[in-house]
C-alpha cells in the first residue's frame, strides 16, 4: 500500500527535492512551507507520516509537534520525523519529549531519510498485539492493566486510575507495550532502540532515556522509587509491577 508523506519545510528547494525523490521511490509526497499550511493539509487528505522541520517561520517544529500530539484529531498519533538544522542534542531531546518519533540533522542524505521513513512506517503498521508479545495472536486485541493503568496499544491510549484517558504517540505506545508484555524481564537498550526507532539509531543516543522519563512522568512513577518502570544498570529497563492481560 502506497504511503502518503507530508513535508513541512520553509526551504522551497528542499521541498521540491524531497517530493520528487520520495515520489521516485514509491511514496506519495506533498509539501507545505509552514505551520499555518500544516493543518489544512492534514484535513485535505490522508497522511501516514509527517516530516517536520524544526526551524520554521511562525510556530516552529517543536511547537507544532506539541500541538499535533495534543490535538483531538486522528493525526495526534501520526508518526513524526523532525529535521533539525542545528543538530544540537538539546533540540533533539526536546523534540522527542514533545512526541517526535525520530529526528534527522541537516544536511542529510535523502537515502537515509527514506530508510528512516520506511522503518518508521513499518513499525507503525505492525499489529500492536504482536510487536513484542510472542503470546499474542494475529488479529487479537490485547490490553494491559498494571498499577491502576490500562494500556490499549491498538487505540494508542492509556487510561489512568482516575479514569482520564491519555493519547500516546507511536514511540511511547510501542515502548510501554514492550515492557508490559514481559513484566519482570529486562528489555535491553538495543531492543528498545530496535522497537521504537530501528537499528539506524546511534547506540549513544539519549532518546531512550528521554522516552522512559516521559513515560515515568505520565505514570507518576518516581524515578527514585521506580515502582512501575525500573532501571537495571547495564541491562536496560523492566516493568516492575504485576501486569494483567485484558482481552
Amino acid at each position: 500500500m502506497q504511503a502518503n508523506i507530508l513535508i513541512v519545510d520553509d526551504d522551497p528547494g528542499l521541498r521540491e527535492l524531497l517530493v520528487d525523490y520520495l515520489g521516485q521511490n514509491g511514496l506519495e509526497a506533498r509539501a507545505v512551507p509552514d505551520g499555518t499550511a500544516l493543518w489544512p493539509a492534514l484535513e485535505a487528505g490522508p497522511v501516514d507520516l509527517l516530516i517536520l522541520d524544526l526551524m520554521l517561520p511562525g510556530d516552529d517544529g517543536l511547537e507544532l509537534c506539541g500541538q499535533l500530539r495534543a490535538a483531538d484529531a486522528p493525526w495526534r498519533t501520526l508518526p513524526v520525523i523532525m529535521l533539525t538544522a542545528r543538530g544540537e542534542e538539546t533540540d533533539r531531546i526536546v523534540g522527542l519529549e514533545l512526541g517526535a518519533d525520530d529526528y534527522l540533522p541537516k544536511p542529510f542524505n535523502p537515502r537515509e531519510l527514506l530508510a528512516r521513513i520506511r522503518g518508521l512506517l513499518r513499525r507503525s503498521r505492525m499489529p500492536p498485539a504482536r510487536q513484542d508479545d510472542p503470546a499474542g495472536t494475529a488479529g487479537e486485541r490485547v490490553r494491559y492493566r498494571f498499577a491502576g493503568w490500562l494500556l490499549d496499544p491498538a487505540a494508542h491510549t492509556l487510561a489512568g486510575p482516575d479514569g482520564q484517558v491519555h493519547t500516546l504517540g507511536g514511540v511511547d505506545t510501542r515502548l510501554l507495550q514492550a515492557l508490559a508484555a514481559r513484566p519482570g524481564r529486562p528489555l535491553s537498550r538495543d531492543r528498545i532502540m530496535d522497537i521504537t526507532r530501528g537499528r539506524d539509531a546511534s547506540p549513544y543516543d539519549r532518546s531512550i532515556d528521554v522516552q522512559v522519563s516521559r513515560l515515568r512522568r505520565l505514570l507518576g512513577d518516581d524515578a527514585r522509587e521506580q515502582r512501575i518502570i525500573r532501571t537495571l544498570r547495564n541491562e536496560g529497563y523492566l516493568m516492575a509491577c504485576d501486569v494483567e492481560r485484558v482481552a
